[in-house]
């Protein structure tokens, strides 16, 4: 009787398979490491993010002792006027109504000198300015709204300018109404405009066209912003600032920014905005400010924000540090502990508390630069001493130093980050895909 051969079972080596689950094991307890790291990290983004707030504070408390943020919003004309309403057992009743009317020609032209204050650690920029506003008021206006003339208070009318913070007026306001010098007080009884300056003005002989003229020094911080009040409006606005942030309803026509500071220029029409030329107290719910513009001006450096961008990398460079690390290890069949890997692991978390303590006091690319050598450095001489082939050390060094260049340079793009930073970790995965290949996951040591 013929027997029939069975074909044998095919064993695993026992060796191959406790290879295959150490890599398992090992590559687990990497991912478990760096899952744990994100409790030093989150603690680091904290410490950043509280310093921020600290700065922020210091800067509130400077401008509040120096200026807050100024807005010019004026001049305006306002003209008291009486109207007669019915009252009770149908008696009349005389209410006291006010009439604004906004400049045919509105000309502002102004400078601003800035300058840094310290507040301890931080750097709080200010400003001191000069503007002279100019145009002319149209007294055809007034028939705009239909109002006998004999119900116009033209003996009260007032010329009011609307200043954001008049703790920054540094002088006198000066000024000119046709022929008259206008002397301006505060003023907190106007509706709609108050707080502001205003002054008594002459309409008793009227002419179609009163020209005006009203010089102001203003100390502020942080931002100046204008009020598109004439029919048609011009600002021109020069500074030694040399990182403007032009905001508001509208951008300036012209601008020139260089290393001496900036120029800007704006046009604005009565068209453009959503308010009209008169108006009454009746229209309350008119908010010209919406249209307001003007600029920021910002700090040269905010290392804080940039801190908080870069540690936005923290988990991509510890993630690519562990992963040369363990090829390492397969490679050159070397042995590295999950204890190493996590002090390796706290040494790229420390490099951002190195980074913000160290920019406090010196310039942000300076402050990147030493955080960046010492971290590497102290890697470098870590892995020298685990895998004693100082070689691979500087190789890792290496890398980390062109990692720590392309955060660098990520840092100080806005516009195209996303796009280098997408095609950057594209190019660093296929980098690391290709390695990959290399090892033979299934053949023991």
């Amino acid at each position: 009787m013929e027997q029939t051969e069975l074909n044998p079972i095919q064993e695993v080596s026992p060796r191959k398979n406790g290879r295959n689950n150490t890599l398992t094991v090992k590559i687990i307890l990497i991912a478990l490491l760096i899952i744990a790291l994100i409790i030093p990290i989150t603690m680091v983004q904290n410490m950043i993010m509280e310093r921020n707030k600290t700065a922020d504070e210091a800067a509130a408390e400077v401008e509040q002792k120096w200026s807050k943020p100024q807005g010019i919003t004026g001049p305006i004309l306002v003209i008291p006027y009486k109207e007669y309403i019915e009252g009770e057992n149908k008696a009349q009743q005389i209410a006291i109504r006010y009439l604004f009317i906004l400049p045919d020609i509105l000309q502002t032209s102004g400078n601003l000198e800035t300058e840094n204050l310290k507040r301890g650690l931080y750097d709080i920029v200010v400003y001191r300015s000069s503007f002279n506003l100019s145009g002319s008021f149209s007294m055809a206006d007034l028939q705009q709204k239909n109002i006998p003339e004999q119900s116009l208070l033209l003996d009260k009318a007032k010329l009011i300018v609307r200043i954001a913070d008049l703790h920054g007026i540094t002088e006198q306001v000066k000024g000119k109404w046709g022929n008259d010098k206008l002397i301006f007080n505060s003023d907190i009884d106007t509706p709609l405009l108050s707080p502001a300056l205003s002054c008594f003005v002459s309409l008793t002989h009227m002419q179609e066209e009163i020209p005006f003229t009203i010089e102001l020094k203003l100390k502020g911080s942080e931002s100046v912003m204008f009020t598109p009040l004439g029919k048609t409006t011009h600002v021109s606005l020069k500074s030694n600032c040399v990182t403007p942030s032009f905001t508001g309803a509208f951008l300036p026509e012209d601008r020139n920014i260089s290393e001496d500071g900036f120029s800007a220029s704006w046009k604005i029409l009565n068209l453009n905005r959503n308010y009209p030329q008169v108006f009454t107290d009746k229209n309350l719910d008119i908010n010209l400010e919406e249209s307001n513009f003007g600029v920021n001006l910002l700090l040269p450096v905010d290392q804080y924000q940039k801190s908080i961008r870069s540690i936005k990398y923290a988990f991509l460079i510890i993630i690519l540090t562990f992963v040369v690390c363990f090829f390492v290890e397969v490679l050159q069949k070397k042995n590295i502990h999950p204890f190493q890997y996590l002090l390796i692991g706290l040494a790229l978390c420390l490099f951002y508390t190195l980074l913000v303590s160290i920019s406090e006091h010196l310039s942000f690319s300076l402050s990147y630069a030493i955080a960046s050598i010492m971290t590497i450095g102290l890697l470098v001489f870590y892995l020298s001493g685990i895998l004693k082939i100082k070689k691979t050390a500087l190789t890792i060094g290496g890398m980390l130093l062109l990692l720590y260049i392309y955060i660098f340079i990520l840092i100080q793009m806005e516009i195209y980050a996303l796009l280098v930073g997408s095609i950057g970790l594209f190019i660093i995965l296929a980098i690391i895909m290709y390695y990959s290949l290399k090892i033979n996951w299934n053949v023991p040591k």
